[in-house]
């Protein structure tokens, strides 16, 4: 179990975390915008989703390995810059036979799985629980592997949490904003937009010394 001194400064870390602008924070809110607040909540779920899987292979010892093999970087990172850059072109391909719509309606299984893979297949998010969990890690409180286990737990509610709450605020807006005439239009660009400028965020992503 985790000590309250060791749960306060772990919450407050991952808390300063997740109000840091970053790319999931950009998912979230534009899924929620584009398919309304049950797609900023599908993206938020796929997201946790990812955050568990890292967790329980964090846990068993498999991301440090993958880690350890030098080229494994730069594959997830070009396999994630692909997927992006088809969801971009998937975006507008499927906007225009939308028309004047905007983005056409995406399943809510989809938007599950756009998010699980986007955080998969971002490379820094696996070097990311390599390095954070372990430091709140107190070898003498119990199995390293069953703290790790509790942490990622905590971290991937913490994050559903505050995910689920920006996909309501992007429901929220897109709401307010549906029926103006250039929102379609910026809908539909700003989507694509955002999953080309992922794409290009992981190709020019080097990986830390």
């Amino acid at each position: 179990m985790l000590d309250l001194d060791t749960f306060v400064i772990f919450t407050c870390a991952v808390a300063l975390l997740l109000i840091s602008p970053g790319p999931n924070m950009a998912f979230v809110i534009s899924h929620g915008v584009s398919c309304g607040w049950r797609g900023g909540l599908a993206a938020a779920l796929g997201i946790s989703l990812a955050d568990a899987t890292l967790t329980l292979l964090t846990a068993a010892g498999i991301t440090g390995l993958v880690a350890a093999w030098p080229p494994s970087f730069d594959i997830i990172r070009f396999a994630g810059a692909l997927y992006l850059a088809w969801m971009a072109w998937k975006t507008l391909r499927s906007s225009a036979t939308a028309g004047d719509t905007g983005v056409a309606p995406l399943p809510l299984r989809t938007v599950l799985m756009r998010a699980t893979l986007n955080s998969l297949l971002n490379p820094k998010a696996l070097l990311f629980f390599i390095v954070f969990l372990p430091q709140f890690v107190v070898p003498e409180r119990g199995p390293i592997a069953e703290q790790l286990l509790l942490l990622g737990a905590l971290l991937t509610l913490l994050a559903f949490l505050f995910h689920a709450a920006l996909g309501l605020v992007g429901g929220a807006m897109a709401h307010r904003l549906n029926g103006r005439g250039r929102f379609a239009s910026l809908q539909r660009w700003g989507l694509a937009s955002l999953f080309g400028a992922l794409a290009l965020r992981l190709v020019v992503m080097q990986r830390p010394a």
